[in-house]
């Protein structure tokens, strides 16, 4: 009887201690915000149900708007608490911030910064005053503040970010109560977000992780990691340049393969990342145009002018691939087209320069390598009768240019015509 109560006792206990143990669903975005990170969140909050609590770990530049309200919608409509964490070095701008401000709760690491979401253009200028702007900057204002009231922060300060750009440390969001928590690691965020009460879906719940905490990371496929990252305007931009690059590079010099394939292979990576970003055709246009001069450059060897006009060309095309007609979150860096743009440019300028060093060299091989070149009379010829002479340790037949030579001397060659030498 004994035996049996105690065998009862440890099922029980197993089973108390089983139930009392927590799960946290961490998922790691990093990253441009856009067709992907929006579907990854997605998923991972949809299979979130049987967790206590998901911590996203967000590091981003910014992204798309309607990628950035797919990832809100996500979060406010979550089964379960939400919390939106920067790790130490990351950031939270741009769309990033408003993400942050949807969580149920709002966590950074010391040492990084969230705001500067003022909507930009391509190129990451602001958008051009007017109707447009207006209508831009109000719908995102209350987008913000309709997320901020709901978590009970700081909204003055939370518009700020999208009318002023401001930019906030950490300790600085905390004490303006735009963020909640201020923590270095995951377990120290865990500790800090115990017994916390948050609004699910209008329903007041606390969050309450019973030990052992057991933490689930969702990754990112390897599919799915390599769309964010070529999603990235930079890289879709290098991928694109490159490909073209390659390709040109392959029909001027043809015989070969790896450059069509490589070029290729980059065109449709950049395609890929073109799909899930605003682009501008005429960008495209404009970077092969700059590509196609300066390749036209090589082959008519125009002393380096058309590779001056079309540096500027390719390098406008990467400043205008990206346009944001209703405004982004995305803060495009111009200094990557510009620097892509020396490096491509002063390639394709030494290689014209090669071309030209080349065209310019006189030919050493061959019959017309002989021209020019001393040759020794073994048999006398003159303009009519034909002799031999000795050239590059070959006998040749031969005849002067009019005067008469004698066996012993020596002359140069003036032309090569068939199996014969002319001789002056």
């Amino acid at each position: 009887m004994t035996r049996k109560f105690l065998v009862v006792l440890m099922i029980v206990l197993i089973t108390c201690s089983a139930e009392a143990s927590s799960t946290v669903t961490l998922a790691k975005l990093h990253g441009t915000i856009g067709v992907q990170a929006e579907e990854y969140i997605r998923e991972v909050i949809e299979s979130s149900g049987s967790s206590s609590l998901v911590v996203i770990e967000l590091d981003t530049p910014g992204g798309l708007v309607e990628s950035m309200r797919g990832i809100v919608q996500s979060i406010l409509n979550a089964p379960v608490p939400v919390c939106v964490w920067v790790p130490p070095g990351g950031r939270a701008a741009s769309a990033g911030a408003f993400i942050v401000q949807a969580s149920h709760v709002a966590a950074m690491s010391a040492g990084t910064n969230i705001g500067a979401a003022h909507p930009v253009q391509a190129g990451g200028s602001d958008i051009a005053s007017g109707d447009m702007s207006q209508k831009v900057m109000n719908d995102l204002r209350a987008q913000m503040r309709s997320v901020v009231q709901l978590r009970g922060r700081n909204v003055e300060t939370a518009e700020k970010m999208i009318t002023e750009s401001i930019s906030l440390t950490a300790t600085e969001a905390l004490r303006a109560k735009t963020i909640d928590i201020i923590a270095s690691d995951v377990q120290t965020l865990l500790k800090a977000v115990q017994g916390r009460k948050v609004s699910v879906n209008g329903a007041s719940v606390r969050i309450a992780l019973e030990s052992p905490v057991s933490v689930r990371r969702v990754e990112m496929s390897l599919a799915e990691r390599i769309i964010q990252f070529i999603s990235s305007p930079e890289i879709a931009y290098l991928l694109l340049s490159g490909g073209m690059a390659a390709i040109f590079f392959e029909v001027i010099t043809p015989g070969g393969f790896i450059l069509g394939t490589a070029g290729g292979v980059m065109l449709l990576l950049g395609a890929i990342g073109l799909k899930m970003l605003p682009f501008s055709w005429a960008g495209i246009i404009l970077l092969a145009s700059g590509i196609i001069l300066m390749v036209v450059d090589l082959l008519a060897g125009t002393s380096g002018l058309l590779t001056l006009l079309g540096l500027p060309v390719f390098c406008l095309g990467g400043v205008f691939m990206f346009r944001a007609p209703g405004g982004e979150l995305l803060r495009y860096s111009v200094s990557v087209a510009l620097g892509l743009s020396l490096s491509v440019g002063i390639c394709f300028g030494v290689c014209a320069y090669l071309v030209l060093k080349g065209l310019r060299r006189k030919v050493a091989t061959g019959s017309a390598g002989m021209i020019g070149q001393r040759a020794e009379v073994i048999s006398a010829l003159d303009g009519t009768t034909i002799g031999q002479v000795k050239c590059h340790g070959e006998i040749w037949n031969a005849i002067s240019t009019g005067q008469e030579m004698r066996a012993g001397q020596f002359g140069r060659v003036k032309a090569v015509e068939g199996m014969r030498v002319i001789i002056e």
